[in-house]
């Protein structure tokens, strides 16, 4: 028996499915921030210089940057299941590169590679867990899943890599990692459906070539100009601008864009995408430095540092998983705006308390994460899930490269010895404060009428509390997809 293309006898296979999305996005955090536990070992392998290092942190962000919307699109218009099996294959193959490497030039080749994967994986995984999720209860639950394994992910890449480079095989990581994508894209070939949600779209090629271009110029601009404003830095950065420009005029003037602009004359749109920006910055570009942080300024091994971290990705991971029963009232773009906030509390704690304020700030982190995986499909209609997602995720990593950038340059500027310590303590700030005016932005937009698509309305639900929908009215609600 079937309702509108969704298969009750699937029902039994949706766990299965969670579980794979939840390991997708996992996968690619772990390749995300695996150097970060190593880097010194993976430098002197290859025999990579300063700016070397500096792209082999950031040449991943790259790969995630240029092809997220894009493969949010074609996910939604060509397959959630095809898209995440190329890219789990994409995630492989980049790892496996990097695993052969031997110079940085082929390193860092297999790391933008990755990006392209880990951007495939992670922006279908969300239009997967969208679809299989037809109630508000079940929809709590797989965002929840979908935040812990993004804190997760962050806390397993350093510990792993570390671990392996304690027994000097660095390049033991890539070679799991290949493994990994491998095995979850089989998986998913044999578990997850395959469907195609709308009718398909041809792929919107100028958009894709403009937008990709607009971000890579924006990322050299970004890790170069950690450097000081130079003439490359200053083009690289005016082209990037250029670009953008060019983007938003040709999905203006489409029939069928690949990017409908009118979706951030959603409050609710607007507010998940400032949210995922300020998480970059003030989150994931704080703790990307982290590691380097303690290594130099409080004198413990790379071991040590990426464990340190734990205390606060693990506990991101876990406040994600009990973030669906914060009450009605607080979740939505509210609840964005409460980890925002949280991040900036545990931030300020941070400075006189660094595990405390890890903690902390990573109690706030996981409630964020869980609302942004949530509110990316949530505040877009059903056939615009990936999409949804791909914006998302394209702040967040941009937000990232800008945090990175301007954590780096407020450290450094601190000096060495103990004044590195001061460009820490300054770095944190600037972060809280970020955090902070980035929370009541969102608040104050959560309190805008029109901030969700009639189709989600009842995502909002709390889970039991409200208006509950059966399997089959919420399919023929908000899963209009055909199966193929």
């Amino acid at each position: 028996m079937a309702v509108q293309g969704v298969s009750l006898s699937a029902v039994p296979t949706a766990r299965a499915t969670w579980v794979l999305a939840a390991l997708g996005t996992f996968i690619a955090l772990v390749a995300y921030t695996g150097p970060l536990g190593n880097l010194p070992t993976i430098a002197g392998a290859l025999q990579t210089e300063q700016t070397g290092q500096t792209w082999i942190l950031s040449s991943m962000s790259v790969g995630l940057a240029a092809t997220l919307l894009t493969a949010g699109a074609l996910a939604d218009a060509h397959g959630r299941r095809r898209v995440f099996t190329v890219g789990s294959v994409g995630l492989a193959v980049g790892a496996l590169l990097c695993a052969a490497a031997d110079g940085t030039g082929v390193f860092l080749a297999g790391r933008v590679i990755d990006g392209a994967g880990a951007a495939a994986l992670m922006t279908s995984s969300l239009g997967i867990l969208a679809e299989v999720t037809p109630t508000p209860v079940q929809r709590a639950r797989a965002s929840g899943l979908w935040g812990a394994s993004v804190g997760a992910g962050i806390a397993c890449g350093p510990v792993l890599a570390g671990l392996l480079d304690q027994i000097e095989f660095w390049r033991g990581f890539y070679l799991a990692l290949g493994l990994g994508g491998l095995s979850i894209g089989l998986a998913a070939r044999l578990a997850v459906r395959n469907s195609v949600v709308g009718r398909p779209r041809p792929v919107d090629l100028p958009g894709t070539l403009s937008l990709g271009a607009s971000m890579v110029l924006t990322l050299v601009a970004l890790v170069e100009g950690r450097g000081g404003l130079t003439p490359g830095v200053i083009g690289s950065a005016a082209a990037a601008a250029v670009l953008l420009a060019v983007f938003l005029a040709i999905q203006s003037l489409r029939a069928d864009p690949m990017l409908d602009l009118s979706l951030f004359r959603r409050p609710a749109f607007t507010a998940a995408t400032c949210a995922a920006m300020s998480t970059g910055v003030s989150v994931i570009g704080l703790t990307s430095y982290a590691c380097t942080y303690f290594i130099r300024g409080l004198h413990v091994s790379s071991l040590h540092a990426s464990v340190l971290l734990v205390t606060w990705s693990g506990t991101s991971a876990a406040a994600a998983l009990f973030a669906r029963r914060l009450p009605a009232a607080l979740t939505g773009t509210r609840q964005l705006a409460i980890g925002l906030v949280g991040v900036a509390v545990g931030e300020f704690v941070m400075l006189g308390f660094l595990v405390p304020g890890l903690f902390v700030t990573g109690l706030a982190s996981g409630i964020l994460n869980a609302g942004l995986g949530r509110e990316a499909v949530a505040t877009v209609e059903p056939d615009q899930a990936s999409l949804g997602s791909g914006v998302n995720n394209t702040a967040r990593y941009v937000g990232s490269s800008i945090g990175v950038t301007l954590v780096a340059i407020i450290v450094v500027h601190g000096g060495p010895g103990a004044e590195l310590a001061a460009g820490w303590r300054y770095a944190v700030l600037t972060s809280a404060m970020i955090a902070m005016a980035s929370g009541l932005v969102v608040f104050a937009l959560s309190l805008t009428r029109r901030s969700v698509p009639t189709s989600r309305r009842s995502d909002r639900c709390p889970a039991g509390r409200t208006r509950r929908l059966d399997g089959t009215a919420r399919a023929l609600r908000s899963s209009p997809s055909r199966r193929r």
